[in-house]
């Protein structure tokens, strides 16, 4: 089945840490290997066989840049899910979203990922065990979710598989805020379900379908095959990780 695609690459407002460090404007424009990372995403997600790409994002520099590499600039909302939400309703499902600094996505980890989402899924996201983070990129610091099956980090990979998924969206933007802080999101899940999570006793999967339950999707978790998926670019640090993988090919 086609599916289109959304590439968040909103900024926050004020100077970009990263940017600056990179010497650029926009973090989606920091160059690795001669390309920004923006192209890059795109690249990977057109060789996966995206039908159609819009980025999301106000800056005009970045939204020039998407128009350069032939993909649709849309409008950023205030935060991630919300600009999801509105990429959803420009693109339909199946929409998979990703970020502009996902910048070593690869075709093949979309493919893997649209191959091991159940059918049935509403919406399902893309995370990777801790063991294989570590297997693959040692040096990297990443937050982690631990459950009862393990230590997970997300991927900055979502595939909302029909229509339905909004609902979840509508659920993330709740959330949003608390992204770092695993605590509060598990607290959402309601007494029983977190006395599971203390006594780690919740798994992954247990997690997403009682989140899901809250909303009535069909929400799932599926299990990156490969740990570099996890790897963004958020910090200086990140960005010397990925420029050092790059150059190693």
């Amino acid at each position: 089945m086609s599916f289109n695609a959304l590439v968040l690459a909103g900024s926050r407002g004020g100077v970009d840490p990263l940017a600056a460090y990179a010497g650029v404007s926009d973090k989606a424009l920091i160059v690795i290997d001669g390309e920004t990372m923006l192209a890059r995403v795109i690249g990977a997600l057109r060789a996966a066989g995206a039908a159609r790409i819009a980025v999301s994002a106000n800056a005009p520099a970045v939204r020039a840049e998407a128009l350069r590499l032939d993909a649709e600039p849309i409008d950023a909302a205030a935060g991630p899910s919300r600009s999801t939400l509105l990429g959803l309703e420009a693109l339909g499902a199946p929409l998979l979203v990703t970020t502009a600094d996902h910048a070593l996505l690869r075709p093949e980890w979309i493919a893997d990922f649209r191959a091991d989402t159940p059918a049935d899924a509403n919406v399902a996201a893309l995370l990777a065990r801790r063991a294989l983070i570590v297997r693959d990129a040692p040096p990297t610091r990443r937050t982690y979710l631990r459950f009862a099956d393990g230590g997970w980090s997300g991927c900055n990979l979502f595939l909302l598989q029909t229509p339905a998924a909004a609902a979840a969206l509508r659920l993330w933007m709740a959330v949003e805020q608390d992204r770092k802080r695993p605590w509060r999101i598990v607290r959402r899940l309601g007494p029983a379900t977190l006395l599971r999570y203390v006594t780690g006793r919740l798994t992954l999967d247990a997690a997403l379908a009682r989140l899901g339950a809250q909303v009535g999707v069909r929400a799932a978790a599926v299990a990156a095959r490969h740990g570099l998926a996890a790897v963004d670019v958020d910090t200086p640090a990140d960005l010397d990780l990925v420029r050092t993988l790059v150059a190693r090919g």
